[in-house]
């Protein structure tokens, strides 16, 4: 009901473009789960008629930002697509001012370390300071995760109201990743004041198996952090108490080091 009224406002909006918006729905479906589709499982993904979907494609595909398989047909996203991320990265002053702080965190400690956004109930990774042990997943910025579930999604609600961390900790959506991913809203709750206590937000094996995430709230003019400096170990190596311990005064400290006035 709450999504046919929200269709409903924007056809009422004479600024809204649908055209534009139903390309955008395209370009959206591609992701690490699907890095090639068919018209058809653009159709599923999109919710768009087959139709619709043929002539986006074709026209995403004239303008370069498609690639399109001559034998299977199927499309994926073009070197013209990254170019969407690399604007984004040039726009966001948080990314030039934190990019040589992380990096030489990151060579400091040996280990992965990361500068995450908060963006409506997920963190994205904005930059990633990889090791030569990094999986590739864990290479690449933009990706996303449930807030509630990662060290920076903690960090960055332990920040807000009282009011507005308990909505979001009773509301926001939890995605399983781990057996050891947190469904229990109680105990997130009870990591969420923890991290509010401690300035530092930690999961262990919660989005991938026996690794630790530590992440410290970068500080902001307007109110709550929106981003956060984030370190990930493996358990293999680290305890939690050495994390605490070792790591969390380093992250804090540089955290705090990047000051983005009016951020948000």
């Amino acid at each position: 009901m709450a999504e046919k009224v929200a269709k409903e406002k924007e056809k009422q909006n004479t600024l809204f473009v649908g055209s534009l918006e139903k390309g955008m729905r395209i370009m959206s479906a591609f992701s690490e789960y699907h890095t090639a589709l068919g018209l058809t499982d653009l159709a599923q993904l999109t919710g768009l008629d087959k139709s619709a979907v043929q002539r986006l494609t074709n026209t995403l595909h004239q303008i370069g930002y498609l690639n399109k398989d001559p034998e299977s047909r199927r499309f994926s996203p073009s070197l013209k697509f990254l170019e969407l991320g690399n604007s984004y990265l040039w726009s966001d002053p948080l990314v030039q001012l934190a990019m040589p702080k992380v990096i030489e965190l990151g060579r400091r400690l040996g280990e992965r370390v990361n500068v995450a956004r908060i963006d409506g109930a997920e963190i994205v990774y904005i930059i990633r300071i990889p090791t030569q042990l990094t999986a590739f997943g864990a290479m690449i910025a933009g990706r996303r995760l449930s807030a509630l579930t990662t060290s920076s999604g903690r960090a960055l609600i332990a920040c807000l109201p009282a009011e507005e961390r308990r909505k979001a900790v009773e509301t926001w959506p939890i995605k399983v990743m781990t057996p050891r991913t947190t469904l229990d809203r109680g105990k997130i709750a009870e990591a969420v004041e923890e991290a509010a206590a401690c300035g530092y937000g930690l999961t262990f094996g919660e989005n991938i198996v026996n690794e630790i995430g530590i992440a410290a709230p970068i500080p902001s003019d307007r109110g709550a952090s929106v981003a956060t400096v984030q370190c990930s170990v493996s358990a293999l190596r680290w305890t939690v108490e050495k994390v605490r311990e070792e790591l969390a005064p380093q992250i804090m400290e540089v955290a705090n080091s990047i000051h983005l006035p009016g951020q948000g």
